[in-house]
């Protein structure tokens, strides 16, 4: 099975009290390179400048096996600047790359789209109303968006991800991300996306996407655990109890995805006790993330590595 994930791609600054680190990130590379990970073939696009940044996440890219199409960007390649507060949670600021971000989507683009199993949207510039026309219309070209019933043959699975230092047009980017949303085999939110983009609580829009047609929606509650709605169940797991502390939550509601779509692209879950499996997984995944800096996807496996006689419990 061959996913195509499409989003941002960029280098995570992270500065806190032990000084400034960089990690190549981007919720959509996450996404891409953590399939990658868990087995499932990944080709991500994005956008990209033609500078020493951009080598470094295409050799990021080549080490994890995960293909690259690139839109090539004027003004460099796109940088998150995080300060952590003492709770932990990442506070952001984007270079001018990120704010204006742009993937075009020409004949490389629109082919990976028809050849791919299943389609991930995540950290897109659903408020550039052009771009997302251009997006809508190359996934309706693979079959991956029906123009009258908005759900294709191709599976769709869409985090909106509104960083509040890239978003220009609030109303405009809850236009795009539904359009895509009705239409998707699996819709990720978090508490953050429905205060920031509709000032409501996380179950409220949980519902209103599942009304606009998703057939799934992966509902993230950080520290609390994830809700999945779906064909009528609703099934809730806390996050996973793992040994080792938590590092650094960077990274682990794209895992967390990664971790869904990866059990979706074998199949969906025909009742509750299959969605239970899958939210499982998920919640392995997210907790095994944070018990790493940066935003790499890890599984309990990985733990196994870790000195926890030395790092506590």
């Amino acid at each position: 099975m061959t996913v195509v994930v499409v989003g941002d791609a960029l280098i995570d600054e992270l500065r806190d009290d032990h000084g400034v680190r960089e990690f190549v990130g981007g919720a959509a590379l996450n996404v891409a390179v953590g399939l990658a990970q868990l087995g499932v073939p990944a080709t991500l696009v994005a956008m990209l400048g033609d500078d020493e940044p951009a080598s470094r996440v295409r050799r990021y890219l080549a080490d994890f096996g995960v293909e690259l199409i690139a839109t090539p960007s004027l003004l460099g390649t796109a940088r998150a600047v995080s300060t952590r507060s003492g709770g932990g949670e990442p506070v952001y600021e984007f270079n001018e790359a990120a704010q204006r971000r742009r993937i075009r989507f020409a004949d490389a683009e629109r082919r990976a789209f028809a050849e791919a199993d299943a389609v991930v949207v995540s950290c897109f510039a659903f408020d550039d109303v052009e771009q997302t026309a251009e997006l809508v219309d190359a996934l309706e070209e693979a079959g991956a968006l029906a123009r009258s019933t908005g759900r294709g043959e191709v599976p769709v699975a869409v985090d909106p991800n509104p960083r509040t230092g890239m978003l220009q047009d609030k109303a405009e980017f809850v236009r795009g991300f539904e359009r895509l949303a009705a239409g998707a085999a699996l819709v990720k939110v978090g508490e953050d996306d429905a205060a920031v983009l509709y000032g409501d609580r996380l179950d409220v829009l949980r519902a209103r996407l599942i009304d606009l047609g998703a057939q799934a929606v992966l509902a993230t509650e950080g520290a609390a655990g994830a809700t999945v709605e779906a064909g009528g169940a609703v099934v809730t797991r806390p996050i996973s109890n793992l040994p080792g502390r938590i590092v650094d939550t960077m990274g682990a509601g794209d895992a967390a995805f990664a971790a869904t779509v990866a059990a979706l692209v074998e199949g969906a879950p025909a009742d509750a006790d299959g969605w239970e499996a899958v939210l499982q997984s998920a919640m392995d995944a997210a907790a095994a993330t944070c018990r790493f800096e940066g935003a790499l996807l890890r599984t309990p496996d990985a733990l196994g590595g870790l000195d926890l006689d030395r790092i506590g419990t």
